[in-house]
């Protein structure tokens, strides 16, 4: 998982740096009825710790294969898209020219915009990320206990936030978040067919099945 992480990162800033004029520039009409909000931060830096805290509690808490079951659709995805933003360089121009006020909130607006750029956004892996997360609160058996099943609102409820942030931040169009959440499902069901593919039940009923002369 660290490993994964620290060429994630690597690769992500090596194509931050890399790719400065997109080719493609995503944008739809949904994109200008957004309004911009400076609140929206707050759940969009929940996001990072997001990640690390449910996949190490579910490495704590869940049986071993929860976990990888997380992993395979999580690091695939994140691969895909940085896979896709190398084919297809894309971007967006939605950003406010300035942004008012010189409370927390508008600081740290400015501080996410000179630090990350409008390039490589769709699929957005934000909106990626929390959903499949998302999927692996409702999944894992360990949120079954009744002290734990609150998590799986308050999951839910922190994947729209996110979801919604990333918009109204306009770091990302109406286009990545939708091309985000079917990659998010897309994978989730591939890892679903080869988990059960894998799985020592299915084969032996999958041998059950088989005529005598097989």
């Amino acid at each position: 998982m660290a490993l994964y992480a620290l060429f994630y990162l690597l690769c992500f800033h090596f194509l931050e740096k890399t790719i400065l004029v997109p080719d493609l520039w995503v944008h739809c009409r949904l994109d200008d009825l957004i309004p911009f909000c400076k609140y929206a931060i707050i759940p969009y830096v929940m996001w990072f710790p997001w990640i690390p805290f449910t996949l190490f509690y579910i490495l704590r808490h869940a049986p071993r294969s929860d976990f990888w079951r997380l992993c395979l659709p999580l690091f695939a995805g994140m691969t895909l898209s940085l896979l896709f933003y190398v084919m297809v360089p894309n971007g967006l121009a939605l950003r406010p020219h300035s942004i008012a006020g010189n409370d927390i909130f508008a600081e740290a607006v400015r501080t996410l915009y000179r630090h990350d750029t409008p390039t490589n956004v769709c699929p957005s892996i934000h909106v990626f990320n929390s959903v499949t997360l998302m999927l692996a609160y409702y999944r894992c058996s360990c949120f079954d206990a009744p002290r734990r099943r609150w998590m799986r609102p308050a999951a839910a409820g922190l994947c729209l936030a996110i979801t919604l942030s990333t918009m109204l931040l306009k770091q990302h169009s109406v286009i990545d978040v939708v091309f985000g959440i079917l990659l998010a499902l897309a994978l989730d069901y591939l890892a679903a067919v080869v988990e059960t593919e894998t799985s020592p039940l299915h084969h032996r009923h999958r041998k059950e099945r088989l005529p005598e002369w097989w």
